[in-house]
């Protein structure tokens, strides 16, 4: 069983939504890297179109982009995803997940690049009504 969260951003009202997706809708990600897009109607939003950008596995490492593949790499980096420097200059070493979506990622982060006739409010409404 394949489950995800998936964090959907809107950059025009600049909010953020939450939902969870399992099996048949779970395996639309699957293979996809980070920067590809994804259509909306393969997890349970019509019209939509979405953006890849990112996202954490079970343990919480970040997902990042010039990480490739899936396997989990400890990075030396000044800046970037996962990196959080207060001195100018320093580079410390990080744990980061490759930026391929596999079965051990948990959350995927996604923006909207096309939006739907329906808000994101109103899918998420419908969804619940018909639980």
């Amino acid at each position: 069983m394949v489950e995800f969260k998936l964090v959907i951003g809107d950059s025009k009202t600049g909010k953020s939504f939450q939902k969870e997706v399992k099996d048949k809708e779970a395996k639309a990600f699957l293979g996809k890297v980070i920067g590809e897009k994804i259509n909306g109607n393969d997890c349970g939003f019509a019209g939509y179109e979405f953006l890849i950008t990112g996202g954490s596995d079970y343990c919480g490492f970040p997902m990042r982009k010039d990480n490739r593949g899936t396997s989990r790499k400890k990075i030396l980096s000044t800046k970037g995803v996962g990196i959080k420097t207060k001195e100018k200059g320093l580079k410390i070493r990080k744990t980061v997940a490759g930026n391929t979506i596999h079965d051990k990622i948990s959350q995927i982060n996604l923006k909207i690049s096309k939006a739907g006739k329906k808000s994101l409010m109103e899918e998420e409404a419908s969804d619940k009504k018909d639980e």
